[in-house]
């Protein structure tokens, strides 16, 4: 008969009652099915299926809880916690949480994935024969993904972030498009698990997308504007910058190339609500 094996279902009959629930058994081997795992009344003549994982003492266990990941079997799972010395902690649906050990995640833990974030993992035996969560590599997520339509040119999408490179970043969108972030379109650092709103820059022939983070041009402009006024307002309506300030002056004070201050600026004139005078910016009074 084949050992049993954690990680997945088995069909078990019941052998005898115990203080904290009861002993399952495949005829060679007795497995608890401890009493905050079973989640329904059942009848001790009928096998029963159950999910077999390792408690926390290392011991098989089953419970009649039937997660959907399971021994290299893919799903979404959420982030629970993290320990820096050993990894990441997910919920599969049972109760004790899988570990996705810090060898399978980026070397800087910044980058890991953080609680609330989810990932697509299996389960997989270790070397020491514990269970752990393994995250989806390329060929898996190539697998999930279905290709996307040509005419979302703009549009904008949900993802999540699967896998980290030093060019940029690969994620999946809620309609399962795969997608990738150039380093020059993400804003901020991402960490694998990560989700994401992000607009579509192009549709590849593969049906693969190009995405980015950062705003539309007009959007950047508007976003400069308020902050300029924002500043102005501060100082009773004046500031020492004009189109004539330095790029970095500029850029010490808004963070902002003096290109991306100037559009700001037009954009001002144009709706009449600054004037500029002797390398000075004043806004105008109503």
């Amino acid at each position: 008969m084949e050992s049993l094996q954690p990680g997945t279902v088995a069909t078990l009959d019941f052998s005898h009652k115990a203080p904290f629930g009861c002993f399952l058994t495949d005829g060679s081997q007795d497995i608890l099915l401890h009493e905050n795992d079973i989640i329904q009344p059942f009848d001790e003549h009928t096998p029963q299926r159950v999910f077999l994982y390792q408690d926390h003492q290392g011991r098989l266990a089953a419970t009649m809880k039937i997660p959907d990941i399971r021994l290299g079997i893919y799903g979404w799972a959420s982030v629970v916690g993290m320990k820096k010395k050993y990894g990441v902690f997910v919920d599969i649906g049972i109760s004790k949480d899988m570990l996705i050990s810090k060898d399978d995640l980026p070397d800087e833990w910044i980058y890991w994935p953080a609680t609330g974030d989810r990932v697509y993992c299996c389960l997989k035996i270790g070397k020491k024969g514990r269970l752990f969560a393994k995250l989806a590599d390329e060929s898996i997520m190539e697998t999930l993904s279905v290709p996307a339509p040509n005419d979302l040119l703009n549009k904008e999408v949900d993802a999540t972030v699967y896998r980290l490179l030093l060019a940029g970043a690969h994620v999946v969108t809620e309609e399962l498009y795969k997608g990738f972030i150039h380093e020059s379109e993400i804003t901020g650092k991402l960490r694998v698990g990560e989700q994401i709103h992000a607009r579509i820059i192009d549709v590849k022939e593969d049906g693969s997308l190009n995405l980015s983070m950062r705003p539309r041009s007009y959007e950047t402009i508007d976003q400069n504007a308020d902050a300029i006024i924002r500043y102005m307002a501060g100082r009773d309506g004046a500031m020492p910058y004009s189109d004539k300030s330095l790029p970095e002056d500029i850029q010490k004070r808004f963070s902002i190339s003096k290109g991306d201050f100037k559009k700001a600026l037009g954009k001002l004139m144009k709706e009449n609500k600054i004037y500029q005078e002797d390398g000075w910016t004043y806004m105008k009074k109503d």
